[in-house]
Parts: structure tokens; sequence; C-alpha cells
């Protein structure tokens, strides 16, 4: 996509945000660039000022471009950490390696805090929690099936949203500014489930990478609790190890 459509169900703010965000991470806009001034985004996009300040705020916040005063705005240079040694999301993980990232959602409620979750949140059984489980894929093909749960005092009202067509890190960031300070993970191999098995179209008892991570806002407290099943003959994780004196 690099037009903006007045008349579609995603907003004219995240049409934009997509458009910039995808040319940033496929390096159409290389680190160093300087972005096009506000009045030329406003004309090739046919969008407001505000718009496009909002947009451009967005990326500065995940520290994809930022601002000089008197001179303009930049494409940051790219953090060279990946898959283990940072928190990535699905959708730029995917765009990092050469595909194209989508979501189907599978499930979206309000649910009751399970003794299991609830002891990985640090809350009280029964803590009211969204739940979202999506199917995300890479070029149209299965790769991970992900079960999300958020505390719900802190983002309420958040399954009001489409997750299919809007980014749940950008609502997460921008309605109820939450980022991830850090977060702590367990990665495991595990036979796939048959309800698992039939979303990622493998067989049943199929391996598949399953990783469970909890998520900490910049207030250093545990607001998510992820549970990822990744299809192991399409994806592997990687991360550089530096060995110590000695």
């Amino acid at each position: 996509m690099d037009r903006v459509y007045p008349i579609s169900k995603l907003p004219l703010y995240q049409q934009l945000y997509e458009i910039l965000h995808e040319k940033l991470l496929n390096q159409e806009l290389k680190s160093g660039d300087m972005l096009p001034p506000e009045s030329e985004l406003i004309q090739t996009y046919g969008v407001s000022r505000i718009t496009v300040r909002t947009v451009l705020e967005m990326l500065v916040k995940e520290g994809l471009i930022y601002r000089q005063r008197g001179r303009g705005t930049f494409v940051a240079h790219p953090k060279l950490e990946h898959g283990l040694s940072r928190i990535v999301n699905f959708s730029e993980d995917m765009l990092q390696r050469g595909f194209k990232p989508s979501s189907k959602v599978l499930f979206s409620r309000l649910v009751q805090a399970n003794p299991y979750i609830a002891e990985k949140l640090g809350v009280e059984i029964g803590e009211e929690l969204t739940r979202l489980d999506r199917l995300r894929l890479a070029d149209n093909e299965p790769m991970c099936c992900e079960k999300s749960h958020f505390i719900h005092r802190f983002c309420p009202g958040i399954l009001n949203h489409d997750f299919e067509i809007t980014s749940l890190r950008m609502i997460k960031e921008r309605d109820y500014g939450i980022r991830w300070l850090r977060a702590t993970q367990q990665i495991r191999a595990i036979s796939a489930p048959q309800d698992i098995a039939e979303h990622l179209l493998v067989e049943s008892g199929a391996p598949l990478l399953y990783i469970e991570r909890v998520s900490y806002s910049q207030q250093d407290v545990p607001i998510e609790f992820l549970q990822a099943y990744y299809r192991s003959d399409r994806y592997t994780l990687h991360a550089e190890l530096q060995g110590g004196a000695g």
C-alpha cells in the first residue's frame, strides 16, 4: 500500500503509519535520510497536518526516526539486535525477514485469570483479563498462533478494535501509553495440540517452538502474558552471544 484511501475501514493515520513504517523497515528510507517535510507528506498523501504529526510522533517513540531542531526529521540508524536479544513483535520480525505479515483473529473476549496466568502476571485468581488469540501469517502462510492476555484495568476497551487491520502495538502505545520496558520468556519444543495444528496447517503432534513471555510496562509492571506457537519447519530463533573472559 502506497496510497491513503479516504473511504476505508482503516483510519487515515493508521494507513499513513503503515506506509512509512514499511518504507523504514524495508530501507526504502535509509539510515540518515531526511524525511520529506510535513508539507510534502500532506500533499503527497492528501491528509491533514494533524495526521502527519501524529504518525511522525508514533515513529519517533518507536525509535525509527528522530528530529533535529532547525534541520528536519531523519531516519534513525537501525538497531542490530534481533531475535532473543530484544522484544520484537511478529510483524516487525517478518518484515525484517522479507515477508509480508498479516493476522486473523481467532478469539477476542474478556476472561478471568486462571491460577497459572494469575501467578505469571502477579494478580489475583479471577482478575479480569482481555484475551486475544491471533493466527499470524507470513506471505499468507500460517506461521504462528498467539494467545495474548492483558490485565484489563490497564487497557479497558482495547478489544473494541479490529486487530486484523489495526496494530495491537500501536493501540497499546497510543491509547494506553503502554510501552514495553523488558520481558522474560521461556522457550521449549512441544508437540502441536490438535486445535493449534489445524490453524497452522500441520499434523497434530508435529514439533512446534513454544514461547511464554511476560512483558513489563515502562513502570516495570507485568501487563501481558503471551503464549506463542511457532511452526518449527518455518521459523528459527536466533541470537548473537558473546564469550566471557577466562
